[in-house]
C-alpha cells in the first residue's frame, strides 16, 4: 500500500445523502439547494465565468423562479449535449486508459458534521485507476474549447477539488471531448492547501445563504440578470444616500469611470476613423503588429414592420404582444 492510499484510508468516506436512481430532476434540484455541490464550488467563491455568487445565492434561497433556466431537452444547449455525450466520453476514457468506471447514483455529503453543507454528484468512480478514483466527464464546443487550451480551466479544477474534499479521495481524472472529435485526459491531484482555502470561502458563501443575506454583485452579466430578477419593479420611493459615505463614494467613482469611458470611446472612434480614411476603398490594411479589415457585409432581407402596420393596422389587435417594461438606470449630476 502506498502512502497516498494509506492516507486516504485514514479519512472517513463520504456519506450517501440520497439515492438519485429514481429521483426526478425537480427533486434532485431541491436536494442540491440544501448545500454547495461540486458544480457550485467555483460560483460560490466567485470564480465561475458563467455564474455569479448572487445568482447562485438566489438559487439556494429559492428565489430563482424568474431566473432564465436551461431546458434539459433543448437540443441547442451545451447541457443537453453534455448529458447525452457523457457516457460516450466515459467509454472512450476506459478505451484510452484501460480504467473501468461505474456510476454512484447518489448525492454524496461530506462526512464531517461541520461540513454537511458540502455535497457532490460524481459522474463516475474509477474502479481500477490507482490513485485516481473519480472521473469527471466534460464536453467543450468551439467557444468552450478556448478555455481548455492551457489545460483544465480553473472553475473545473475547483469542482474536482471540491469532489476530492467531500469524498476524501486523493486524485481524479478529467476526460474532456473537444469539439466532438478529440479526447483529452487530465489528472488532478488532491491539493489540501487549496481545499482548505476553498472550504473557507465556500463556508463564507454558505453563511450568506443561512443568514438570507445577498452577496455583493460582481459586475458580471450573471449578477446583472440576478438583480433584474430580484428587483424587476420600482416602488417610486427615493432613498437619501447623502450621508452614506460608502454609497456616495461609489456614486462618485461610477461618474468618474463613465466619464473616462466616454473619453476613451471618443478617442477610439477617432483613431478608427483615421485608419478608415487612409484605407479608402481597400478591404484590408497591414501593420507591424496586426491587421484590420473593412469589408461590406452581404445584403439582408428583413420585414418592414412600420410599413406593414401602416398598410394593415388591424394586425396589431389580431396579433398583440406585450413587451414587459424594464428598469432603466440613469445618472444625473
Amino acid at each position: 500500500m502506498n502512502i497516498a492510499t494509506a492516507v486516504e484510508k485514514s479519512r472517513s468516506p463520504a456519506l450517501r445523502l440520497v439515492s438519485t436512481k429514481d429521483l426526478s430532476r425537480n427533486d434532485w434540484l431541491n436536494v442540491r439547494k440544501g448545500g454547495i455541490g461540486s458544480s457550485d464550488a467555483a460560483a460560490a467563491v466567485g470564480l465561475n465565468p458563467y455564474q455569479s455568487q448572487l445568482e447562485l445565492w438566489m438559487i439556494k434561497t429559492s428565489r430563482d423562479a424568474k431566473l432564465p433556466k436551461v431546458d434539459p431537452n433543448d437540443e441547442t444547449s451545451p447541457m443537453y449535449w453534455g448529458s447525452l455525450l457523457e457516457p460516450i466520453v466515459a467509454a472512450h476514457y476506459t478505451k484510452r486508459t484501460g480504467n473501468k468506471v461505474r456510476r454512484i447514483n447518489s448525492v454524496l455529503q461530506h462526512p464531517d458534521s461541520d461540513r454537511r453543507w458540502m455535497l457532490a454528484n460524481l459522474d463516475y468512480v474509477i474502479v481500477n485507476g490507482g490513485d485516481a478514483q473519480i472521473l469527471e466527464c466534460k464536453t467543450a464546443g468551439e467557444f468552450g474549447a478556448r478555455l481548455w487550451k492551457d489545460g483544465v480551466p480553473e472553475y473545473v479544477q475547483l469542482q474536482v477539488q471540491h469532489q476530492l474534499a467531500v469524498t476524501n479521495k486523493i486524485a481524479a481524472d478529467v476526460c474532456v471531448l473537444i469539439c466532438g472529435q478529440e479526447i483529452r485526459v487530465h489528472r488532478i491531484e488532491r491539493d489540501d492547501a487549496l481545499i482548505n482555502r476553498l472550504i473557507e470561502l465556500e463556508q463564507k458563501f454558505w453563511m450568506y445563504v443561512e443568514t438570507d443575506t445577498p452577496p455583493p454583485a460582481d459586475g458580471s452579466e450573471s449578477a446583472a440578470t440576478a438583480l433584474k430578477c430580484l428587483y424587476p419593479s420600482d416602488s417610486g420611493n427615493t432613498l437619501d444616500f447623502v450621508g452614506d459615505t460608502e454609497m456616495s463614494s461609489t456614486f462618485s467613482d461610477l461618474v468618474a469611470i463613465r466619464a473616462d469611458i466616454e473619453a476613451r470611446e471618443k478617442l477610439e472612434a477617432e483613431l478608427k476613423q483615421r485608419i478608415q480614411q487612409r484605407m479608402g476603398d481597400a478591404s484590408r490594411a497591414k501593420f507591424g503588429t496586426g491587421t484590420v479589415s473593412w469589408k461590406r457585409s452581404k445584403d439582408g432581407l428583413i420585414l418592414d414592420v412600420i410599413a406593414l402596420m401602416k398598410d394593415q393596422p388591424a394586425l396589431l389587435s389580431t396579433y398583440p404582444l406585450i413587451r414587459a417594461g424594464t428598469r432603466r438606470f440613469l445618472i444625473n449630476t
